[in-house]
Parts: C-alpha cells; sequence; structure tokens
C-alpha cells in the first residue's frame, strides 16, 4: 500500500508539473507525503512493471471479443552527459542522424476495434551490455567465394542477430504472460523490421508479420513455366516493375487533390526471404506531372486481405501516442 500510495501521487505530479520531470521536481509537486527522500526511494524500488501493465490492461482496458494486434517499436530521448545508464548515440528519425541519448523499446497492443495502443512492456536498449568481452583480434579477410569444405545453410534455420534475439525474448515473455487471456496473431513492426530475419523471428514466436520493405526492392513474380528437365525448379520469375503491374493485380484506385492511388496485392518473392510474400503495393501518380512514388507493404501470412494489411499497417502509429 506504501507504494501505491507513492505511485499515485507521483503519477498525479508527473500529469501536472510542466518542464523537464527530475526527482527535485517531481518532490515540488507532490505535496504532503512526497518528500524528495520518498522519490528516491520509490524510484530505488525493484518493481514488476511488465506484469503490472499487463494486469492493468487485462482488467481495465481489455473488451471480451477485442482483435488485438502486438506493435513494436523504438524510441529515442536526447540525454546530455555521461553519467546515466545506457547513453550513447542512437538513429533518431526526428533528427534524421544519431543523437546522444537513451533509446527505449516498447510492445503495446493495439485495438482493432478502438484504435487505440495499451503499452504492456518497454525495456531499456543498452548499445554494449555491461560484461560485454573486448572485441576480437580482426580477422584476415579471405578470397572470395565460399570456403573449401563449408556447407549450404537453409534460410529458415539461420540464427537470429543481437537485436532481434533481444526483441524475441521480449516477445516471449509477453507471450507468457498473456497465456490464454488473448490470443495474439500478427506482430506489427516498421520498415526496419522488413527482412527475412524479423520474419523468422516472427515465426518462431507463433506470429505473423506484418512491416513494410525498401522502395527499392528486387521483388519477383513467383515462376509458373514449365520446367526445364534438369536442375532444381525455378521459383523467380519476372521481376515486378512498380510502374508497369498487370491489371488483374489491381485492388483500388483512387483519385484525390490530383494525385491517383493505386493498389495492388501480389504473392512476390525476394532473394533473401525463404517463402512467398504477401505484398500490398501502393502506387501514386502525380496526374499532371507524371511522378510516381510507391510503397511495399507486406505479410508472411498469405491469407491476409489487402485492405486489412494496410489497415494494420497503419494501426501501428498509435504506438506514437504511447511515446509521447
Amino acid at each position: 500500500m506504501t507504494t501505491l500510495r507513492q505511485l499515485g501521487r507521483i503519477v498525479l505530479a508527473m500529469l501536472a508539473m510542466t518542464g523537464r520531470v527530475t526527482m527535485l521536481g517531481l518532490s515540488r509537486w507532490t505535496g504532503t507525503g512526497g518528500s524528495y527522500r520518498t522519490i528516491q526511494r520509490f524510484f530505488h524500488t525493484t518493481l514488476p512493471w511488465a506484469a503490472m501493465l499487463w494486469i492493468f490492461v487485462r482488467t481495465h482496458l481489455l473488451t471480451p471479443g477485442d482483435d488485438m494486434l502486438l506493435v513494436g517499436d523504438e524510441c529515442v530521448v536526447t540525454k546530455a552527459g555521461t553519467e546515466t545508464y545506457g547513453v550513447d548515440r542512437f538513429f533518431s528519425s526526428i533528427f534524421g542522424k544519431p543523437v546522444p541519448g537513451v533509446a527505449l523499446f516498447a510492445l503495446a497492443l493495439v485495438s482493432r476495434t478502438e484504435r487505440q495502443a495499451f503499452p504492456v512492456q518497454i525495456a531499456q536498449v543498452l548499445r554494449e551490455p555491461a560484461g560485454t568481452p573486448p572485441p576480437a583480434a580482426p580477422v584476415a579477410k579471405r578470397k572470395p567465394g565460399r570456403p573449401k569444405g563449408s556447407s549450404t545453410q537453409a534460410k529458415a534455420d539461420a540464427p537470429l542477430n543481437a537485436e532481434h534475439t533481444r526483441i524475441s525474448a521480449m516477445i516471449q515473455g509477453l507471450l507468457t504472460r498473456i497465456g490464454a487471456s488473448l490470443t495474439l496473431r500478427y506482430l506489427v513492426l516498421d520498415g526496419h523490421f522488413g527482412n527475412h530475419n524479423a520474419v523468422l523471428m516472427a515465426r518462431r514466436l507463433g506470429l505473423h508479420l506484418i512491416s513494410k520493405l525498401r522502395s527499392d526492392s528486387a521483388l519477383y513474380y513467383p515462376y509458373d513455366g514449365p520446367y526445364a528437365g534438369h536442375g532444381p525448379h525455378r521459383i523467380y520469375g519476372e521481376r515486378i516493375d512498380p510502374t508497369a503491374i498487370p491489371e488483374r493485380f489491381l485492388k483500388q484506385t483512387t483519385v484525390e487533390h490530383e494525385i491517383e492511388t493505386r493498389i495492388y496485392q501480389v504473392e512476390a518473392r525476394h532473394e533473401t526471404f525463404d517463402q512467398p510474400l504477401n505484398v500490398v503495393m501502393i502506387v501514386k501518380t502525380h496526374q499532371t506531372t507524371g511522378k510516381q512514388a510507391h510503397v511495399y507493404l507486406f505479410s508472411s501470412d498469405g491469407t491476409l486481405a489487402w485492405d486489412v494489411l494496410r489497415d494494420d499497417y497503419q494501426l501501428r502509429f498509435q504506438i506514437e501516442f504511447v511515446f509521447r
């Protein structure tokens, strides 16, 4: 009860105060029962925040039968100095360059019905965790080509990198806490995770990934021609040209303020992925100048409808309000 009382005073002060949030500033806004030493003791107390967030969301915010998406994103908060734990240089999309600060990775449940994000887990991103061994001596540059005696590794068995391993552990812990209370099918991440490693991470967690590919990605139609009679079966057909997509893939056409938007849905192949992708291509054309721009949204779920895929990726932005 003491901890809950302290939390109640701190939350009220944090919502009411102006300027930067510091322990000293909080103590000036908490009033009776919120001295500077009390604030220090509270922040020194180890609390199971992940479990607390889930219990709060489950008790007060979940609607029976509501369909939820799991959304993840990283937030960078600028911070001067060198004494703050985990301070380093992280890329900030707001500034468009690496900035000194701390980085946080958050997971949120986004309701498809309410179209609102509920944060359920947040963890600090550390560039080099404590105890990291010093870098090994540089390895001599090897000759081009595959080393003699090496074997081919299946793409589906590729190991996850450090970033995806960290995020996978967070999601696995969340899924364990949720248990049978909620069924999650889709993990929605931004274009930074539009790669094969992220698809592997989601698939090994029992989820489908919804994300965005680079606009210059080399995508191919599945090969549907005859077998050549020798060698492996071809899986890559003609390369997809976003300016000349066949009309049979067209799903919707709209015109607004001289901008024509055409939406296509294609089952496409990418050389770095081990499975076909469900790709929604959004092509915008200025009717006066003829200039074009396009976006590739994709999912590892081949049965997902184009409008649902597009809407789910748009709902990813709701996590930005959690950061604000």
